[in-house]
């Protein structure tokens, strides 16, 4: 029809300045981006649209947790972009050496076969979570993301360590496989419990069966997490749900980041104890502290037993973020799990993005996602998302005002 490819146009635009005020349109193919931009122009929620302000501030990256984990996860993102597909590659071969079915074999297996119910096997959901966020951040990575800090949740630590530089990607996977087989092979005892109360409200029943249950995680200011004996844990559930509080049963193997993944520990120890640390290149928000780590405080082996015993101390780490001026944070992950999360403990102004969501087409929420971070300051490498395949051309001027402006005569 003579009309310039919607590749080109989108690539022309980057060219212009950016304005403070953006809007993004992200579609497969040309009759999506125009349903896109009819419902915007409409004033009506379309998805693939993303509209906001270039904030200052800094930018994080969330990495999600276990639990999250879904059959088939990665494999668009594969079959669509080289540099995932190239990462998640690696990544699979260092870790196949140590499982006893490949990891693409179990993550991509058909629903609801024997093969894919593994994937809910500890070992083999941390390391696919581990597989997967480490590709996406290399992807949006090649798109330009260069964050200031990065927060990972419990397993989700582990793959922020690694793009920091803390572990190379062959020890990183040593850790996590470690990990991961370790703990699957404790007895399937104990419980876990999200609670919706504040952690000191939770801390004194807690205290109360002192080494029988501990905090597990800290998620947000009504949001704890207690785990350990079944026994002690649904005491305190149905303490609080007496008192009017809402209490969920979590779906697990293992009662993590409580006593009862005490005998496991002295292994992982020996294990993180052969391996080569350094100092973050990008500062690492720590789940144990809350705290951005300090210089070698992740550089032993005590730390990483520590991280796979004690709470997941999320809420302080995102109040770490705000308190550091982080103004944009784009999870990383099978879901927006830590999205929400975030979102609800931030007191001020912030964009949260998540770069996957389940049951969405993963390469168009991928780019929607980098879209949304765009509308809102993140800077993005044009020239390599549009891998040299559009061309620059000619396009309409802005109409800013459409007032006459008149010309006097002399």
């Amino acid at each position: 029809d003579g009309a310039p490819a919607p590749a080109d146009i989108g690539y022309s635009l980057t060219r212009r300045t950016g304005l403070p005020h953006r809007m993004a349109v992200s579609g497969r193919d040309r009759d999506e981006l125009l349903r896109g931009l009819r419902a915007f122009a409409d004033g009506l929620p379309a998805s693939g649209v993303a509209e906001g302000r270039a904030a200052e501030g800094a930018t994080a990256v969330l990495f999600t947790g276990q639990g999250a984990q879904r059959p088939g996860m990665g494999r668009e993102l594969h079959a669509r972009f080289g540099v995932f597909a190239e990462e998640f590659d690696r990544v699979a071969a260092l870790i196949d050496r140590r499982l006893e079915q490949p990891l693409v074999d179990v993550l991509w297996a058909e629903a609801g076969s024997d093969r894919a119910e593994l994937l809910d096997q500890t070992l083999y959901t941390q390391c696919a979570t581990f597989a997967l966020e480490v590709a996406l951040y290399r992807l949006f990575e090649h798109w330009g993301l260069a964050p200031d800090y990065l927060l990972g949740h419990s397993i989700g630590e582990l793959a922020a360590a690694h793009v920091a530089g803390v572990l190379s990607l062959e020890d990183s996977c040593e850790l996590v496989a470690a990990r991961g087989s370790l703990m699957q092979a404790l007895p399937r005892t104990g419980a876990m419990v999200s609670v919706q109360a504040a952690e000191s409200r939770v801390a004194p029943l807690v205290a109360a069966r002192a080494g029988a249950v501990d905090i597990a995680g800290v998620n947000g200011p009504a949001a704890t997490v207690v785990a350990g004996e079944e026994g002690a844990v649904e005491e305190i559930a149905a303490q609080l749900r007496e008192e009017g509080v809402k209490t969920r049963r979590l779906r697990v193997s293992h009662a993590f980041h409580s006593p009862l993944i005490e005998p496991m520990l002295e292994d992982f120890r020996q294990v993180a104890a052969g391996l080569t640390y350094r100092d973050p290149a990008i500062p690492v928000v720590s789940n144990v502290t809350g705290c951005v780590v300090a210089a070698g405080e992740v550089n032993t082996a005590d730390y990483w037993v520590e991280h796979a015993r004690r709470a997941v101390r999320f809420l302080d780490g995102v109040r770490t973020l705000e308190h550091a001026g982080v103004t944009r944070c784009l999870e990383l992950g099978p879901d927006g799990v830590l999205t929400a999360a975030a979102r609800e403990a931030y007191a001020s102004p912030a964009a949260f993005v998540a770069g996957l969501r389940p049951d969405r087409d993963e390469p168009s929420t991928a780019v929607a996602a980098l879209a949304e971070m765009h509308v809102h300051g993140e800077t993005v490498d044009w020239e390599a998302f549009f891998g040299g395949g559009a061309v620059r051309g000619p396009l309409p001027r802005y109409a800013f005002q459409r007032r006459p402006y008149p010309i006097a005569h002399a």
